[in-house]
């Protein structure tokens, strides 16, 4: 186990670039990264392990949407920092779009593959998707057929003030006690919320992590943690 980790040469990066390919056709599938524990688990489990770099955590291939790949082969290239993973995709899609491969745009001839599996994208989290969407709107950068990429286009501004004032349609529909009103506009505020964290490519996962991390902590000794942690910090010096 030892030596095969040790294989890679860890003092150029932390990360290291693995490409997933099919084991029977060599169709290149996804590209991802590994850290050590990744590549340790994904010795141990036979099952691809990555770690995310929009999420700042290891995952496993297929712990959301059950299209797991298992493990057949694990190459190393000439220089000792780079994977290929030979492997077999359960669920027929390594895209989180349904699609066979994350490969399928041709930037030469704009053809799109429009193949999708719909039930391999069953069990990602509405939250998920929607921040991959976002994501696409953002690199597509067309504000004349895009809301999202409209409001990006316009900046930080745009953005905040769209969330404020869900935020301030929210809390009237709460203090109307409109149940139907209150789920609508709270839809409304957290997909405006998903909006300014995908412009600045956080995942909202990354949220999710932080309420963990809270979780079993009091809010009062949360917060003063916080101003503790803020307290601390050197003041910026002044001429």
């Amino acid at each position: 186990m030892d030596k095969i980790i040790d294989s890679v040469d860890w003092e150029k990066s932390e990360l290291i670039p693995v490409i997933a390919q099919d084991f029977e056709t060599n169709e290149v599938l996804m590209l991802a990264y590994m850290n050590r524990e990744a590549l340790k688990l994904t010795v141990e489990k036979k099952t691809a392990h990555y770690f995310s770099r929009s999420r700042q955590k290891m995952w496993q291939k297929g712990e959301s949407s059950g299209n797991f790949q298992i493990v057949k082969e694990i190459l190393i290239d000439c220089d000792n920092d780079t994977l290929v993973v030979k492997i077999e995709q359960i669920g027929g899609a390594a895209c989180h779009t349904g699609r066979k491969s994350c490969f399928f745009t041709n930037l030469l001839t704009n053809d799109v593959d429009e193949e999708i599996n719909l039930e391999a994208t069953a069990n990602y989290s509405i939250s998920d998707k929607l921040y991959h969407t976002i994501q696409e709107r953002k690199l597509a950068n067309d504000p004349t057929s895009s809301y999202v990429s409209s409001l990006m286009h316009k900046g930080d501004n745009a953005i905040l003030k769209k969330v404020i004032e869900e935020a301030g349609e929210f809390c009237f529909a709460v203090k109307d006690n409109d149940e139907e009103e209150i789920i609508k506009e709270g839809a409304d505020l957290a997909f405006h919320v998903l909006v300014a964290l995908g412009d600045k490519g956080i995942n909202p996962d990354r949220i999710k992590q932080e309420l963990e991390r809270r979780s079993g902590i009091s809010g009062i000794d949360e917060k003063n943690s916080r101003k503790s942690a803020h307290a601390k910090k050197p003041k910026a010096e002044t001429d």
